[in-house]
């Protein structure tokens, strides 16, 4: 493992996510788990996420459309709220689900929006 690699992925990582998330999913990982954990931090978030070419705005908005399109509905939370915090509008977040409805299908347009909805209640203190 390279540790400034994972370092910087726990970071951005936790920034993305939310710290509390990310801690509890550490902490949380069985033994069985916990190579793999490291392996998404150093990874997915010290390389991909890491790599300043593009910045966390527009990979965030990337992420929520691979993430729809594979029906992966759990991470497209995660990833939903992390668009929120890296700036993503909600009128451009509207605007990619009517495309991910158009070209991923509307069932799939369909629950995203009803996580959205539930999302943003919870965003609004509702």
């Amino acid at each position: 493992m390279d540790k400034e690699r994972y370092e910087k992925g726990l970071s951005i990582r936790k920034d993305v996510l939310g710290a509390e998330y990310v801690e509890k999913s550490l902490a949380n990982a069985p033994e069985f788990s916990r190579g793999f954990q490291s392996l998404l931090t150093e990874y997915c978030w010290g390389e991909a996420w890491g790599d300043e070419t593009l910045d966390r705005r527009t990979r965030s908005i990337i992420n929520v459309s691979m993430l729809a399109a594979l029906n992966r509905m759990h991470e497209w939370e995660l990833h939903f709220r992390g668009a929120l915090k890296n700036g993503v509008t909600r009128e451009e977040l509207q605007s990619i689900l009517n495309q991910i409805a158009i070209y991923c299908g509307v069932p799939v347009g369909v629950e995203c929006y009803r996580i959205a909805n539930r999302v943003l209640a919870e965003v609004d203190g509702e």
